[in-house]
């Protein structure tokens, strides 16, 4: 049962409902209850009355001459009608119901075959349509038959009945007294439940108005130090989002500032070109001018498109979707579309390690990043490689150890040790490689490794063949895994 009404649901209210019901559904059982007790214990003084009643009519049943007599005194007529609040009766009946003196309207109760000389009962009956409550009692009387020389046993039946006035107003005495109080009680224990609920709801208020006090761009962490232990979780909770979401604005406002600083500069390069190409007359210099607006656009075209995969990298977070994918697979699939731009340098692009199929090279991962991941190792790898250079992608498994390395390593200039680390910067490029590019090929590699739990190492590669350059060697270890054979 509710006993207020919401549109929308209130904490306050529901415990303040499910704390009032139960006390306003139990205090008209209590009353009920209190009814019926105080009914039994204002019947128990009255009951002894009537017991003492049918033990003094019991005195006055003598045998006289062989005959059963029964003679009312009048002290015994006082004590019957003692009180005038309610009407009593009695009946004294002689052997197999023979009448005697008394109220000849009052049932007789049901003979019991175990009689008890002078055991008073109790019972409730009716006369003349009245509620009465009755005490009885049995008594056994010896006639004696002075022609026979012998004796004959009497049963005596005497009943007392009173009707019940007095015994409900006792009880409804007794209820008034107990109820009055409670009718006082009842609205101060609601009251002290609202102040109680108040007061326990008092820190939820306090947190709500200090989370609406902040400033849209504070995203520090909430206080838990004076909240209560049920409410802590969900402080902690909301701490998390803050955590999530600060990362997130951090990320895309670096997106922004990162995307119109490497953005402007080829787009400043095009406006100049074009303006260049307006003013240009003779054909081959227009010609020249197109060529190197052409240049720029794909440069920018390309810049672009490395925000976009670090965006996607970085944003996937902990939505990351995986599936079984095969290693070999997707790096073969990588490894033909590099191909053009190697054979354009002149440039030895090699593949060691298992066919696909041969060994289990399955991992848990997402199979777009899996790919954008290797694409761009091989990208820096070409960038980085002088003609005639050699580049060379490997897949190693060690199925035991629960380890999968992809390697990609080149023959070009190498990284000194100095900078290995800043490399996965974005927007890094080492200094005197006179290399077009945007910087942050190796950030995305950085990136997706992290979000498959992956770790990535730089050395030289020292490839035979090659011994005047040291060249670089990139490792990716995908470490903990259950590798299975595919078929």
């Amino acid at each position: 049962m509710r006993l207020f009404q919401r549109e929308r649901r209130s904490l306050f209210g529901e415990i303040l409902d499910w704390m009032l019901t139960p006390l306003l559904l139990l205090w008209p059982i209590s009353m009920a209850l209190t009814w019926l007790v105080a009914q039994n214990i204002a019947g128990k003084p009255f009951d002894r009355a009537l017991e003492n009643d049918v033990q003094v009519l019991a005195k006055l049943v003598i045998v006289k001459n062989g005959q059963l007599q029964f003679n009312l005194t009048t002290p015994a007529r006082e004590v019957m009608h003692a009180d005038d609040s309610d009407q009593i009766y009695y009946q004294v009946l002689g052997q197999n119901g023979q009448y005697i003196s008394g109220e000849r309207d009052l049932a007789s109760p049901p003979l019991d075959d175990k009689i008890v000389d002078g055991e008073v009962l109790l019972r409730e009956d009716n006369i003349q349509g009245v509620p009465v409550r009755v005490a009885y009692a049995w008594l056994k009387r010896d006639l004696i038959d002075s022609a026979a020389a012998d004796s004959n046993t009497a049963l005596v039946l005497v009943q007392v009945a009173e009707t019940l006035g007095k015994r409900k107003t006792l009880a409804t005495e007794i209820v008034k007294g107990t109820m009055v109080p409670q009718f006082v009680t009842l609205p101060l224990a609601v009251l002290l439940v609202w102040l109680a609920l108040v007061r326990g709801i008092k820190p939820l208020a306090e947190l709500e108005r200090r989370i609406r006090a902040r400033k849209s761009d504070d995203m520090s962490p909430l206080d838990d130090t004076e909240v209560p232990e049920e409410v802590a979780p969900l402080v902690s909770s909301v701490n998390d989002l803050l955590s999530r979401l600060k990362i997130s604005l951090n990320t895309q406002k670096r997106f922004l500032a990162d995307a119109a600083h490497q953005l402007k500069t080829p787009l400043a390069g095009l406006r100049m070109q074009a303006d260049m190409a307006q003013r240009e007359t003779d054909a081959d210099e227009l010609k020249k001018s197109l060529k190197q607006i052409g240049q720029a656009s794909v440069r920018a075209t390309h810049t672009v498109n490395q925000l976009l995969a670090l965006a996607r990298a970085e944003s996937t977070g902990r939505n990351l979707a995986k599936q079984r994918v095969d290693l070999v697979q997707l790096a073969a699939e990588v490894m033909s579309d590099s191909v053009p731009r190697a054979l354009e340098k002149r440039i030895d692009l090699g593949y060691e390690g298992p066919a696909a199929g041969e060994q289990p090279t399955e991992l848990e991962a997402n199979p777009t990043l899996i790919k954008e991941m290797v694409r761009n190792l091989l990208d820096n790898a070409i960038n980085y490689t002088p003609e005639n250079g050699q580049i060379t992608l490997k897949i190693l498994t060690d199925q035991y150890g629960g380890v999968l390395m992809l390697i990609v390593e080149d023959s070009g200039p190498g990284i000194p040790e100095s900078e290995r680390d800043l490399v996965f910067q974005p927007f890094y490029r080492a200094l005197g490689t006179n290399v077009d590019g945007s910087g942050l090929g190796l950030a995305i590699v950085q990136e997706i490794a992290n979000q498959h739990d992956a770790s990535i190492s730089v050395e030289d590669a020292n490839l035979s063949g090659h011994n005047s350059l040291p060249g670089t060697r990139f490792t990716l270890r995908f470490i903990g895994l259950r590798m299975r054979r595919t078929y």
